[in-house]
């Protein structure tokens, strides 16, 4: 009679084994899976013949994410690079030959028409759904902001008429009460919220060393 040994890399042996497609998650994600969840009205003991709660959050769930903010707005007539004031020079002013729209600049902000009458949710409770049950770390939540494609540039001028604005996929880490702005890191090409060196942004991006 001999004892059973197991093999050094049981995991990887395993994985050969694996025959056919499987269920398992393999997307690798900086998200926690309740921050993609959409919020809906619906009891949790759902009566005979009514759609039980979970259903209907993983329909809306799928139904929002085949939506885009870029497409919805280009359906509409609307150029996201023209939604950013920029300066403009008084002695170089477009004709009307030019342009078919006014010749007015765009100076106006957009916080000047937000409206969070209309949001599912508080601040507070956006960025609370990156904490996990268990884990003390806050990750970053999904999202999509307006911001330059040149990240240089964009910071030393944000109204220069060199830079290009598009809606990216960032995680939000932290929202200021006081100026009512979000906190935004963009994801990499992997869709992965992280820092120069390579590990995940968690806490607001604040670290130990600060």
């Amino acid at each position: 009679v001999t004892t059973f040994k197991m093999p050094e890399e049981f995991g990887s042996v395993l994985d050969k084994q694996v025959i056919g497609p499987t269920t398992e998650n393999l997307v690798k994600s900086d998200f926690p899976v309740q921050s993609f969840k959409p919020k809906v009205q619906i009891a949790f003991q759902a009566l005979p013949g009514q759609c039980p709660r979970k259903i209907e959050v993983e329909r809306r769930r799928r139904l929002y994410l085949t939506f885009d903010i870029a497409q919805l707005l280009a359906s509409k007539g609307i150029d996201s690079d023209q939604l950013m004031p920029r300066h403009h020079n008084p002695d170089n002013m477009p004709t009307i030959e030019e342009k078919k729209d006014p010749v007015f600049p765009i100076y106006l902000p957009l916080k000047i028409f937000d409206n969070d009458g209309y949001d599912c949710r508080t601040p507070e409770e956006w960025i609370s759904l990156g904490l996990e049950p268990g884990s003390h770390d806050r990750k970053p939540v999904p999202g999509k902001a307006l911001l330059p494609t040149d990240d240089v540039l964009g910071h030393e001028d944000p109204k220069s008429q060199k830079l290009i604005y598009k809606w990216i996929d960032v995680g939000v880490l932290d929202y200021d009460k006081e100026t009512e702005l979000y906190l935004v890191h963009k994801t990499d090409k992997n869709g992965l919220v992280r820092d120069e060196e390579g590990r995940p942004v968690l806490n607001g991006g604040i670290t130990p060393q600060g």
